[in-house]
């Protein structure tokens, strides 16, 4: 049952946190494979045609408080087919768990957000949850999760499929630190607004083409929080410059706006980073001269140089501590999705003094794919 927007409680949207990700892609079953043997998620459920979903396949994927769905069509003519197509593997559902999905769906709407699935409850023999979605930037959704009674392996519909990770190396990546969204030219202040009017975050932090740019090409940033900064939505759009952007260049491969990135936190960046290296995972390179000068710029730390030079670990300090960072380059063909591996120590920050050497390292990746 749907709460009208007269009787939606104020608060229903006080407290969101993560729930899960999903990537719409053109073969899950390959891509749930790729996420379990490169980055170490276990697979704990499944929902296709052998559990009475005709339409599509999903792998629910696991590590600590991280859980994602991985989903591809079966059929041709589909929404998930037409967005693969349009898009490229992405990100389609940023879900929030929020206490009651309904209110929080009513509210989200009497504040301004557009409608796309009305709050629907589904049972199985593991109690229940209701879901209800609206749309955010490009074709991205926000799905309302409301699961206190549902004990299940995921949600209803899903049955538990259990395969361990196929990780020759194992990371530590917890839970999700911030979710990046990349939007059209002079947008960002239009969904700023947006996440302030709806979902009454606060803007954290903003950056602008000063704070990031180099000799070719820049940016614009504001990151938008909850009060609590469990969720936080940086938005970035493009900045005029010399050259295509990367944000350009997003959205040109992505053909509109979408999710740049997932920052995933980690207690231990350096085990991580030597995991994921050793199951294949490529990253951004700093050059040997932004190491030259780190421990100048940011103090003392208790992560050795050398290490994190031979890891090509990037550090920036705000006045609250610091923090650690590194870059995944795309994970599929399309130069749009990539996943930052994040340590905080104290931090707020997302970075600032590091902008200039990542944009740098994603230049001449774009130099290299001609898109500079």
């Amino acid at each position: 049952m749907t709460t009208t927007a007269s009787t939606a409680p104020q608060t229903a949207l006080d407290r969101p946190d993560w729930d899960y990700v999903e990537f719409y892609v053109g073969n899950a079953k390959q891509a749930a494979h790729f996420y379990r043997t490169a980055f170490g998620f276990e697979q704990i459920a499944y929902a296709g045609p052998e559990t009475g979903m005709r339409d599509r396949a999903s792998y629910v994927l696991e590590q600590n408080r991280l859980r994602f769905v991985i989903t591809s069509s079966l059929q041709p003519d589909h929404e998930i087919t037409h967005h693969v197509a349009l898009h490229g593997d992405g990100v389609r559902d940023i879900a929030l768990c929020v206490a009651d999905a309904g209110a929080a769906f009513s509210l989200a709407v009497e504040r301004g957000a557009r409608p796309v699935r009305e709050p629907r409850t589904q049972n199985d023999a593991f109690g229940s949850a209701t879901l209800a979605s609206v749309a955010t930037y490009g074709d991205t959704i926000h799905t309302f999760v409301e699961r206190d009674e549902y004990r299940g392996p995921f949600l209803p519909g899903f049955v538990e499929q259990r395969v361990a990770a196929g990780s020759q190396e194992y990371p530590a990546l917890h839970h999700i630190d911030h979710c990046v969204g990349n939007v059209g030219w002079h947008e960002m202040d239009v969904w700023a607004d947006y996440y302030a009017r709806v979902f009454h975050f606060t803007q954290l932090v903003s950056f602008d083409d000063k704070d990031i740019s180099t000799e070719y090409t820049a940016l614009k940033s504001k990151v938008m929080s909850d009060a609590r900064h469990a969720v936080k939505f940086p938005i970035n759009e493009p900045a005029q410059g010399l050259r295509k952007s990367q944000i350009e260049e997003y959205l040109d491969f992505y053909h509109g706006a979408g999710v740049q990135h997932l920052a995933l936190h980690t207690s231990d960046i350096v085990s991580t980073i030597r995991a994921l290296r050793a199951n294949g995972v490529e990253f951004l390179e700093a050059p040997d001269a932004y190491y030259d000068q780190l421990e100048g710029r940011v103090g003392k730390i208790d992560e050795a140089i050398d290490v994190l030079r031979e890891l090509r670990i990037l550090v920036d300090r705000d006045d609250r501590g610091y923090m650690l960072q590194l870059f995944t380059k795309p994970l599929q063909d399309r130069p749009t999705l990539f996943f930052e591996i994040i340590q905080r120590k104290g931090s707020l920050s997302f970075g600032k003094g590091n902008f200039k050497a990542l944009f740098v390292a994603i230049e001449q990746e774009q130099a290299k794919r001609g898109t500079l």
